[in-house]
C-alpha cells in the first residue's frame, strides 16, 4: 500500500512539474476547458435560478378542493384527515363558506352578493403539494376528484406545466451543450498528452530500458490530464461566479418589478465539486485515450 501512494505521489510531481514547467501552455488549456465547462454549467445554474424566480412570482401552484354545499362538519373533518395522511402534501388550509364569502364582498362583490337569500359558496380545502411536477398535480387531482363529499377540484397548474415543460427543454439543450464540449475538450486534452509522450520519448525508451513498466510510465500522464481538467473546472468556477456578480443587481431589479425580493445564487458546494470532478474525468478520460494510442508506438 505505502508503495502504491509513494508511485502515484511521485506521478503527481511530475505531473505538477510539467504542467510548471509550461505555464504559458498550462494556463491556456485551463482557459479553454474553463470557458468552454462555464457555458453549460452557468446555463443550468441560470436555469435554476429562473426556476426559483418564477415561483416566487408566480406564487406556490395550489389545488382546490370544494365541498358540496351541503356538506357538515364530520365531512370536512374526514377529507382534512385524508390530506393530513398524504406524505405529497407540503401544506393545506381550509376556508370556510363564510370566510370565503366575506373575500368576496371585500372583492367589490358586496352588491352582488347582497342580493342572495342565502350563501351559496361551498367550504374548502387550498392544498399546495412539494414537489413542482405537473404530473404529481394531475395524478392527486384525479384522486381527490374521487373523495366522497368532495364536487369540484380545480387545478392551478396550467404556468406549472408551461414553465415545466420550458425547464426540461433547457435542460436538455444544457446537457447536450455539455455533451458536445466534453468531447471537443477530451479532444484537446488527447492533443496535448499527444504532445507531451513525442517529446518524452527518449525518456519513455530509456525508462523501459531500466525496467519500467506500462503502468508506471503511464500515470504522470493520467495525472497530467487529471490535474489539468481540475484547473480547467477551477477557471469554470470562477467565469460562473463573475457571471452570477455580472448579472446579480439586474436579477434584482427585475424580480422588484414583479413585486418579488429575489437574489441570484452562486453554485453550492455539490454543484462546484460536480463541475471540478467532471472536469478532472474529461482530463483523465483524453490522456488515457490518448496514452493507449500513442504509448504503444513511443
Amino acid at each position: 500500500m505505502s508503495n502504491w501512494l509513494y508511485l502515484h505521489f511521485r506521478a503527481i510531481a511530475q505531473a505538477l512539474g510539467r504542467l510548471a514547467s509550461q505555464p504559458l501552455g498550462t494556463l491556456l488549456s485551463a482557459l479553454v476547458m474553463g470557458i468552454a465547462l462555464s457555458l453549460p454549467a452557468g446555463g443550468y445554474l441560470l436555469l435554476d435560478n429562473i426556476a426559483s424566480l418564477a415561483r416566487g412570482v408566480s406564487g406556490t401552484p395550489e389545488i382546490s378542493v370544494f365541498l358540496e354545499t351541503g356538506a357538515g362538519e364530520a365531512d370536512a373533518a374526514a377529507i382534512e384527515k385524508r390530506l393530513r395522511a398524504d406524505p405529497q402534501l407540503a401544506s393545506f388550509r381550509f376556508v370556510p363558506r363564510d370566510e370565503a364569502l366575506q373575500q368576496l364582498e371585500k372583492g367589490g362583490l358586496g352588491d352582488v352578493l347582497g342580493g342572495l337569500d342565502a350563501n351559496p359558496l361551498p367550504d374548502a380545502f387550498v392544498v399546495t403539494l412539494r414537489t413542482g411536477d405537473p404530473a404529481a398535480f394531475e395524478a392527486l387531482t384525479g384522486e381527490m376528484k374521487a373523495w366522497p363529499r368532495v364536487a369540484h377540484v380545480q387545478l392551478d397548474s396550467g404556468w406549472v406545466k408551461r414553465l415545466h415543460a420550458l425547464l426540461v427543454l433547457g435542460r436538455s439543450a444544457v446537457l447536450m451543450l455539455a455533451g458536445l464540449l466534453g468531447f471537443a475538450l477530451v479532444i484537446v486534452t488527447f492533443n496535448t498528452i499527444r504532445l507531451q509522450i513525442l517529446t518524452q520519448r527518449a525518456e519513455i525508451e530509456v525508462s523501459r530500458l531500466l525496467g519500467a513498466t506500462d503502468p508506471f510510465i503511464r500515470r504522470p500522464f493520467y495525472w497530467f490530464g487529471g490535474l489539468q481538467g481540475v484547473l480547467g473546472g477551477l477557471v469554470a468556477l470562477g467565469a460562473v461566479w463573475l457571471g452570477v456578480a455580472a448579472l446579480a443587481a439586474p436579477v434584482a431589479g427585475l424580480a422588484e418589478t414583479y413585486g418579488a425580493v429575489f437574489s441570484l445564487a452562486g453554485p453550492q458546494w455539490p454543484e462546484s465539486l460536480a463541475i471540478v470532478s467532471f472536469a478532472a474525468f474529461l482530463g483523465w478520460l483524453g490522456a488515457e485515450i490518448s496514452v493507449r494510442r500513442h504509448l504503444a508506438s513511443a
